[in-house]
């Protein structure tokens, strides 16, 4: 017999076999010899009170043995031979629309213009150590996308949007641990992520797909209003009918392109601020209400959203135990973001606390039209670059010192290993910005106690929340709203935001270009 239960135990009953057994044996009134498996199938935290508890979902195996069944991958056919749709980036969107391609009888010609995952992190060492930053080989460009970089959150929302379970199943097909099918916010860890994108590329050509590394498009082939291929800066035509356009947040060359060839772009309202870095001990007191972490429970993350003169204030890209890494896509910027590794065991959490934008905060760049919250990025970046130095040193300030306008006459060591400048953050960020996160960080320490303090180290900016730009598209057949044969999907035109949304924007894409070419 199998039985199903919700539970609601401490942290120590969930961590230890025996006392789960125990637990449930009481709960059912049955001797805990009778069961011979406890399989967990949903568990989550609910640190809302002073005591920490887990919420689990099992299946309890009553004299019936337990035989794991493994996640397959699909049967992908050989598309060697069939038609070609070209897919422009190989982060999640791109990947995941190749796989789906191949499922749908069609061979995916995958092109990025970065390098491939064992070879990028060479170029983060230059960004990490020298401060040279490769425009097409860096934390946001190349073989997974920025995705691979950033903890690997599978967390969404947008459920709504497809099917959350199909991508996490075939993510655990390709490598990630059975967990993430559990937890009710799963990550996989940027240490792990490598070896997963990798075999999804395998796959993709082992199936006849063709993936090219650094052939950045340059230009798409267009006859009227329908697309005939794209051009690469090396100078290679690729022709096929069909393009998916995958190519993240930070592809602003691409959106330069779109604008200058006259296909249509809409402006699209971002978030901007800082990111923050505690210790993470601080975190988890505050987060457990306890002095030291139990063993049983994991590094703390925390999520929290104020309103601040009709702005939303919010934490985004939180990452327990994890670094904060130099995300610049071109020199004379700076830019930063979050990883965690699997285990989150780093002795610091970082956040980035963003402010919500309204159009008309890009008034100023009005001159550049649907590019304007683009150039507004830019100019955030540029300024940081030069406050910091003229290197990828990030100015930076203690938290205490930001709310209170003060330099911070020394700073505290952080994970962020180009390293950190004193300075004014108020003169880095616009005005508007700089007070909205003063506010937001007094009503963050209203509902966290102590997350205001100078042992926090403010770094700045935080501007690749999400696009700047949405490509517009249309409702049932996902192209561009004139330009047939052209799919603009995933994080970059404006459809999706994290690994999850994205991939599953991708699938959709691809689903929509087979479609229209039965």
């Amino acid at each position: 017999m199998i039985q199903e239960l919700q539970l609601r135990v401490l942290p120590e009953v969930a961590g230890e076999d025996e006392a789960l057994t125990a637990f449930v044996s009481k709960t059912l009134k049955i001797n805990a010899q009778e069961i011979r498996h406890i399989e967990v199938v949903q568990r989550s935290i609910d640190a809302r009170q002073r005591t920490v508890y887990f919420n689990l979902k099992v299946l309890v195996f009553i004299r019936e043995d337990f035989v794991e069944s493994p996640i397959p991958l699909p049967e992908f056919p050989n598309v060697s031979n069939a038609q070609e749709v070209i897919v422009i980036g190989a982060g999640p969107a791109g990947l995941f629309a190749a796989l789906q391609l191949i499922l749908s009888g069609f061979k995916p010609v995958l092109l990025e213009r970065g390098k491939d995952v064992s070879k990028r992190p060479f170029d983060l060492k230059e960004v990490n150590i020298h401060h040279n930053v490769n425009e097409d080989s860096n934390y946001c460009f190349g073989e997974g996308g920025a995705g691979t970089y950033s903890d690997g959150k599978l967390y969404t929302r947008s459920k709504k949007r497809g099917n959350v379970r199909q991508i996490l199943e075939l993510l655990v097909g390709f490598g990630a641990s059975k967990d993430i099918l559990v937890e009710a916010h799963p990550h996989i860890g940027t240490n792990k992520l490598p070896k997963i994108v990798r075999k999804i590329r395998e796959k993709i050509v082992e199936m006849g797909g063709e993936v090219h590394f650094e052939k950045r498009v340059t230009d798409f082939l267009l006859n009227g209003n329908s697309v005939q291929g794209v051009v690469t800066k090396d100078g290679d035509t690729f022709h096929a009918k069909n393009v998916i356009l995958a190519t993240g947040h930070s592809a602003r060359d691409i959106f330069e392109l779109l604008h200058q060839k006259g296909i249509e772009l809409e402006l699209k309202p971002i978030a901007v601020g800082v990111r923050v870095e505690h210790r993470q001990s601080l975190i988890d007191s505050i987060q457990y209400s306890c002095d030291v972490r139990s063993p049983y429970l994991p590094p703390s993350p925390y999520s929290i959203v104020k309103q601040i003169n009709g702005r939303g204030v919010y934490s985004f890209c939180m990452c327990p135990g994890g670094v904060i890494a130099a995300c610049a896509t071109k020199p004379e910027e700076i830019v930063t973001n979050g990883w965690s590794s699997s285990k989150r065991a780093r002795p610091t959490a970082n956040s980035g606390i963003v402010v919500e934008l309204r159009p008309e905060d890009f008034k100023p760049f009005a001159k550049h039209g649907p590019l304007a919250a683009m150039e507004f990025q830019k100019s955030i970046e540029h300024k940081a670059w030069i406050a910091g130095g003229r290197t990828q040193k990030a100015p930076a300030q203690k938290l205490a010192d930001f709310v209170d306008g003060k330099i911070s006459a020394d700073l505290p060591r952080t994970s962020y290993t180009p390293g950190i400048t004193s300075a004014a953050l108020q003169e880095v960020l616009p005005d508007f910005v700089y007070q909205s996160l003063r506010k937001g960080f007094q009503e963050f320490d209203r509902s966290m106690k102590g997350y205001l303090t100078n042992d926090a180290v403010v770094h700045a900016p935080e501007t690749r929340t999400s696009s700047p730009v949405c490509i517009p598209r249309d409702p049932i057949s996902l192209q561009h709203i004139r330009i047939q044969g052209l799919y603009p999907c995933g994080e970059g035109a404006g459809y999706a935001g994290g690994i999850v949304s994205a991939a599953m924007d991708g699938i959709r894409s691809a689903l929509a270009c087979a479609n229209s070419n039965a």
